[in-house]
């Protein structure tokens, strides 16, 4: 009577744990499959997308719709700095700053954009050079607030890609609060 009643409920008589393990390998399975599948396809496409390709910071800036080459050297940008041809955007968080940043320098973190983008820009006409950095050679958030600052209507955007660093190994002007 056990019997029948395990074998109207779904019951084989397999351990649960081999089920689990079947379970398992079929899921296994199809995702092997599923990648195979991808792979294939992409390599037979006329236009394949690359599996691995080579990542440069450059690069990613050089995306930025501007009406300038949205890459500026350090040599540029001193010559905009000592000139006073452009004002200089901090990307990084407020604690950053303040530990450092470049003299006369304004703060706008890019994960607070929308909230201190009025404060910051509101005496900036939106036809200013604005030049951004962050800090080190993979540090993304200069970019995407030169791509922020284009899309609130300041097409004057640069880039100084490893700003902070580069600025104070050329012993320029800082400050620190």
């Amino acid at each position: 009577m056990i019997e029948a009643f395990a074998a109207a409920q779904g019951y084989d008589g397999a351990a649960p744990g081999r089920k689990l393990l079947t379970g398992v390998w079929q899921g296994a399975l199809v995702v092997v499959f599923g990648v195979l599948l991808g792979l294939t396809v992409n390599h037979f496409r006329l236009a394949g997308l690359p599996l691995v390709a080579e990542w440069s910071m450059e690069k990613q800036v050089a995306s930025i719709p501007t009406q300038e080459n949205p890459v500026v050297d350090l040599e540029e940008a001193t010559a905009l700095y000592m000139t006073r041809g452009a004002v200089f955007i901090d990307a990084r968080e407020a604690k950053f700053y303040r530990m450092g940043h470049v003299e006369g320098a304004r703060n706008l973190p890019w994960e607070d954009f929308e909230n201190r983008f009025p404060q910051i820009m509101a005496d900036i006409p939106p036809d200013t050079l604005l030049i951004t950095y962050c800090d080190g050679e993979a540090c993304t958030l200069s970019k995407d607030l030169a791509v922020a600052l284009v899309g609130k209507g300041y097409p004057h955007v640069r880039v100084l890609l490893n700003g902070w660093s580069v600025w104070q190994a050329a012993n320029l002007p800082v400050e620190r609060e």
